[in-house]
Order: C-alpha cells, then sequence, then structure tokens
C-alpha cells in the first residue's frame, strides 16, 4: 500500500512538471526574444503563438502540447502497478499535467488554456476518443472560424463519447472535470464572443 502511494505521488508530481514545461513560451522566446505572456491574449498556447510565429509554429506547438498531455497519462499505466483497472492512475496524471499547462510553476503559474494537452491526455486514454475530439475541434473551427468554439464545444462531448466508447468511469469523470475546466479558462473567450470581439482565425 505504502509502495503504491509512493507511485501515485510521483505520478502526479511527474505530470504535473511536464505539464508545467511551457513550450510555446520557450519557442516564441527563441525565435524572437519576446516574452509570449505580454503577448494578444498572454496565454502559452498554440493559438498564442500564431499570431506571433504564423501557422507552422501553431502547429507545432499544437503537436508538442499534445504529446505533453499524452506522454505521463501512457507513463502512469505502463508503471503504477495498481489502480489501472478503474483508471485511477491514468486519470490522476492527465489532471496534473493539464493543471500543470494552465498553471506552470514555470512561469508563475501563467500558462495556456490547456487544449491541446488537454485532448492529449484523451489520446493517451482512448485513442479513438481522442481522435473524434480532434476531428470536431478542427470541423467547427474551420466553419465557425473560432479557435475558442472549436475548443469549448469538442471537450464539452468528451465525456458523451468516452461513455459511448465504454471507457472506465473514471475516464467519463475526467473529462466532464476536464471540460469544465477548459471552459473555465476560456471565461474571457466566451464575454468576447457574446460581444462580437473574439479574434477569428486568419
Amino acid at each position: 500500500m505504502i509502495n503504491f502511494f509512493i507511485q501515485i505521488s510521483l505520478t502526479i508530481i511527474v505530470a504535473y512538471l511536464i505539464g508545467s514545461i511551457p513550450t510555446g513560451y520557450i519557442i516564441v522566446k527563441a525565435k524572437t526574444g519576446e516574452d509570449i505572456r505580454n503577448i494578444g491574449s498572454g496565454s502559452t498556447g498554440a493559438t498564442n503563438v500564431k499570431r506571433v510565429l504564423g501557422k507552422k509554429w501553431f502547429f507545432t506547438v499544437m503537436l508538442l502540447d499534445a504529446f505533453k498531455g499524452a506522454l505521463p497519462v501512457i507513463l502512469a499505466t505502463l508503471f503504477v502497478t495498481k489502480g489501472t483497472s478503474i483508471g485511477l492512475a491514468p486519470v490522476l496524471a492527465a489532471i496534473a499535467v493539464i493543471i500543470g499547462h494552465s498553471k506552470p510553476c514555470f512561469l508563475n503559474f501563467k500558462g495556456g488554456k490547456s487544449v491541446a494537452s488537454g485532448v492529449g491526455t484523451i489520446l493517451a486514454l482512448n485513442w479513438q476518443v481522442g481522435l473524434l475530439i480532434a476531428a470536431i475541434w478542427g470541423i467547427i473551427t474551420y466553419t465557425t472560424k473560432y479557435v475558442s468554439v472549436g475548443s469549448i464545444i469538442a471537450l464539452l462531448l468528451s465525456p458523451l463519447l468516452m461513455y459511448l466508447f465504454k471507457a472506465p468511469i473514471a475516464y467519463v469523470c475526467y473529462c466532464a472535470l476536464g471540460a469544465i475546466y477548459i471552459v473555465y479558462l476560456h471565461r474571457e473567450n466566451i464575454k468576447r464572443l457574446l460581444s462580437g470581439n473574439e479574434n477569428k482565425v486568419r
């Protein structure tokens, strides 16, 4: 039992630290010398990176953040010996990594909105659901021209899709809580959408 608690504690700490790696900040700093937190929305995520470096780096950061989300979940699945049948360790890793991305210890707890890293965690938990979420995000973002709308709708659908794919209940609950958290992180975007001031994808 003590060994299990050590494993769980290490899972949470490692996942949070991996989530805290500020990929967008590092790339923008290396390419321009600027602090991305002082640009646009102030987020370190892919959408804000696009404002500075363009589409190529938008996709680069998005993929890196998705990998960053998936990695701790995969490691937890492979190395934590108990609780894997109900999905406890992978879910705790997923929670820790999206909190790390949005509240990174390396940047005074000011990060991104955890969309790409959140999708990465879902891909690692259930690849079919993860691919569907990514496809829904892409279609809605393309048709509405709003990244925030695509992100919010796709992630709100994630718990339903997890349920339909008969995933463990822990995965369904994680997706529900994660969706609520990410909607909360998009509260300013929602205000701008309602007022007609949200930036469209160019």
